[in-house]
Protein backbone atom coordinates (compact mmCIF):
# COMPACT_ATOMS: atom_id res chain seq x y z
CA UNK A 1 0.00 0.00 0.00
CA UNK A 2 1.55 3.09 -0.93
CA UNK A 3 0.12 7.02 0.34
CA UNK A 4 1.56 9.86 -1.72
CA UNK A 5 0.75 13.18 -0.83
CA UNK A 6 0.52 16.46 -3.82
CA UNK A 7 0.59 20.18 -2.61
CA UNK A 8 0.95 22.98 -4.34
CA UNK A 9 -0.50 26.33 -4.29
CA UNK A 10 -3.83 27.32 -5.84
CA UNK A 11 -3.62 26.39 -9.77
CA UNK A 12 -0.40 25.12 -9.72
CA UNK A 13 -1.44 21.96 -11.51
CA UNK A 14 -1.78 19.79 -8.67
CA UNK A 15 -4.92 18.10 -9.26
CA UNK A 16 -3.73 17.33 -12.84
CA UNK A 17 -0.80 15.80 -11.62
CA UNK A 18 -2.40 13.41 -9.31
CA UNK A 19 -4.72 12.47 -11.97
CA UNK A 20 -1.50 11.10 -13.87
CA UNK A 21 -0.22 9.37 -10.86
CA UNK A 22 -3.48 7.51 -11.19
CA UNK A 23 -3.39 6.74 -14.84
CA UNK A 24 -0.32 5.64 -14.89
CA UNK A 25 -1.05 3.01 -11.95
CA UNK A 26 -3.97 1.47 -13.82
CA UNK A 27 -5.72 0.46 -11.02
CA UNK A 28 -9.40 1.19 -10.61
CA UNK A 29 -9.84 5.13 -9.45
CA UNK A 30 -12.45 6.27 -6.78
CA UNK A 31 -12.16 9.96 -6.82
CA UNK A 32 -13.16 11.38 -3.26
CA UNK A 33 -14.54 14.81 -3.62
CA UNK A 34 -14.58 17.28 -1.08
CA UNK A 35 -15.36 20.43 -2.42
CA UNK A 36 -18.86 22.09 -1.78
CA UNK A 37 -19.97 24.02 -4.70
CA UNK A 38 -20.95 27.22 -2.70
CA UNK A 39 -20.90 29.80 -6.21
CA UNK A 40 -20.90 29.96 -9.78
CA UNK A 41 -17.14 30.43 -10.20
CA UNK A 42 -16.70 26.88 -7.71
CA UNK A 43 -18.91 25.16 -9.63
CA UNK A 44 -17.04 25.85 -12.89
CA UNK A 45 -13.70 25.13 -11.37
CA UNK A 46 -15.46 21.51 -10.61
CA UNK A 47 -16.68 21.23 -13.72
CA UNK A 48 -12.96 21.79 -15.28
CA UNK A 49 -11.94 18.56 -12.80
CA UNK A 50 -14.68 16.86 -14.00
CA UNK A 51 -13.84 16.94 -17.89
CA UNK A 52 -10.34 15.86 -17.02
CA UNK A 53 -11.24 12.84 -15.52
CA UNK A 54 -11.32 9.27 -17.29
CA UNK A 55 -15.14 8.59 -17.59
CA UNK A 56 -14.44 4.99 -15.72
CA UNK A 57 -13.34 6.65 -12.75
CA UNK A 58 -16.07 6.04 -9.97
CA UNK A 59 -16.83 9.56 -7.80
CA UNK A 60 -17.53 10.14 -4.18
CA UNK A 61 -18.51 13.40 -2.46
CA UNK A 62 -18.21 13.86 0.78
CA UNK A 63 -17.32 16.58 2.12
CA UNK A 64 -17.76 16.27 5.86
CA UNK A 65 -17.44 12.57 6.90
CA UNK A 66 -14.28 10.98 5.38
CA UNK A 67 -13.28 8.40 7.72
CA UNK A 68 -17.13 7.07 7.44
CA UNK A 69 -17.02 7.44 3.32
CA UNK A 70 -13.24 5.24 3.05
CA UNK A 71 -14.28 2.47 5.32
CA UNK A 72 -17.15 2.14 2.60
CA UNK A 73 -14.65 2.61 -0.41
CA UNK A 74 -13.08 -1.49 -1.39
CA UNK A 75 -9.82 -2.11 -0.31
CA UNK A 76 -8.60 -2.79 -4.08
CA UNK A 77 -9.52 0.34 -5.36
CA UNK A 78 -7.20 3.38 -5.62
CA UNK A 79 -8.36 6.37 -3.79
CA UNK A 80 -7.53 10.09 -5.13
CA UNK A 81 -8.88 12.23 -2.38
CA UNK A 82 -9.34 15.75 -4.04
CA UNK A 83 -8.69 17.91 -1.50
CA UNK A 84 -7.67 18.08 2.11
CA UNK A 85 -7.69 21.62 1.51
CA UNK A 86 -11.62 21.97 1.51
CA UNK A 87 -12.16 19.43 3.73
CA UNK A 88 -10.61 21.68 6.09
CA UNK A 89 -12.71 24.42 5.35
CA UNK A 90 -15.58 22.47 5.54
CA UNK A 91 -15.38 21.12 8.98
CA UNK A 92 -13.97 24.74 9.99
CA UNK A 93 -17.30 26.16 8.52
CA UNK A 94 -19.55 23.63 10.21
CA UNK A 95 -17.96 23.79 13.53
CA UNK A 96 -19.17 27.61 13.89
CA UNK A 97 -17.44 31.09 13.84
CA UNK A 98 -14.14 32.59 15.55
CA UNK A 99 -15.20 31.82 18.83
CA UNK A 100 -15.01 28.02 17.80
CA UNK A 101 -12.52 27.96 16.05
CA UNK A 102 -9.62 26.64 18.27
CA UNK A 103 -12.11 23.62 19.72
CA UNK A 104 -12.53 23.11 15.85
CA UNK A 105 -8.81 22.58 15.14
CA UNK A 106 -9.09 20.51 17.79
CA UNK A 107 -11.82 17.83 16.14
CA UNK A 108 -10.16 18.40 12.56
CA UNK A 109 -7.09 16.93 13.94
CA UNK A 110 -8.86 14.17 15.70
CA UNK A 111 -10.92 13.47 12.72
CA UNK A 112 -7.63 13.74 10.53
CA UNK A 113 -6.22 11.10 12.61
CA UNK A 114 -9.40 8.80 12.04
CA UNK A 115 -9.22 9.42 8.29
CA UNK A 116 -5.56 9.33 7.70
CA UNK A 117 -5.32 5.75 9.82
CA UNK A 118 -7.36 4.34 6.80
CA UNK A 119 -5.69 5.84 4.07
CA UNK A 120 -2.31 4.28 5.20
CA UNK A 121 -4.15 1.01 4.78
CA UNK A 122 -4.95 1.97 0.84
CA UNK A 123 -3.20 2.82 -2.48
CA UNK A 124 -4.34 6.71 -2.22
CA UNK A 125 -3.12 9.84 -3.80
CA UNK A 126 -4.11 12.95 -1.84
CA UNK A 127 -4.31 16.73 -3.15
CA UNK A 128 -3.68 20.01 -0.87
CA UNK A 129 -2.80 23.29 -0.50
CA UNK A 130 0.52 24.22 0.63
CA UNK A 131 -0.12 27.30 3.41
CA UNK A 132 3.89 27.39 4.43
CA UNK A 133 4.75 29.48 2.14
CA UNK A 134 2.64 32.96 2.60
CA UNK A 135 2.58 35.16 5.43
CA UNK A 136 0.39 34.63 8.52
CA UNK A 137 -3.06 36.25 7.61
CA UNK A 138 -4.26 39.11 9.10
CA UNK A 139 -7.95 37.87 9.83
CA UNK A 140 -8.31 35.65 13.12
CA UNK A 141 -10.44 32.79 10.82
CA UNK A 142 -8.25 33.06 8.19
CA UNK A 143 -5.43 32.48 10.80
CA UNK A 144 -7.08 29.61 12.28
CA UNK A 145 -7.21 27.68 8.40
CA UNK A 146 -3.89 27.91 8.04
CA UNK A 147 -3.28 26.66 11.25
CA UNK A 148 -5.62 24.12 10.50
CA UNK A 149 -4.26 22.85 7.15
CA UNK A 150 -1.08 23.43 8.05
CA UNK A 151 -1.20 20.69 10.88
CA UNK A 152 -2.97 18.44 8.61
CA UNK A 153 -0.76 18.60 5.71
CA UNK A 154 2.18 17.86 8.30
CA UNK A 155 0.24 14.63 9.45
CA UNK A 156 -0.04 13.22 6.20
CA UNK A 157 3.53 14.32 4.86
CA UNK A 158 4.36 12.64 8.33
CA UNK A 159 2.66 9.31 6.88
CA UNK A 160 3.30 9.89 3.05
CA UNK A 161 5.36 7.33 1.35
CA UNK A 162 5.62 10.28 -1.29
CA UNK A 163 5.39 13.77 -1.36
CA UNK A 164 5.08 15.72 -4.35
CA UNK A 165 5.14 19.38 -4.80
CA UNK A 166 3.57 21.42 -7.65
CA UNK A 167 5.13 24.46 -8.87
CA UNK A 168 3.66 26.18 -12.09
CA UNK A 169 2.78 22.72 -13.56
CA UNK A 170 6.01 21.01 -12.53
CA UNK A 171 5.84 18.49 -9.93
CA UNK A 172 8.96 18.03 -7.84
CA UNK A 173 9.17 15.02 -5.51
CA UNK A 174 10.18 16.14 -2.32
CA UNK A 175 9.56 12.60 -0.55
CA UNK A 176 9.98 9.38 -0.96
Amino acid sequence: MRLVLVTGGVRSGKSAFAETLCRQRGEEVIYLATCEPADAEMKARIANHQLRRPADWEVLEEPHHLAGALAGIPAEKMILLDSITAWVSNRLERHGGESGQKNAIGRIIEEAGEWLALLKTRNAIVVTDEVGLGGVAMHPVTRQFQDALGTVNQMVAEQADEVWMVISGIPWKVKG
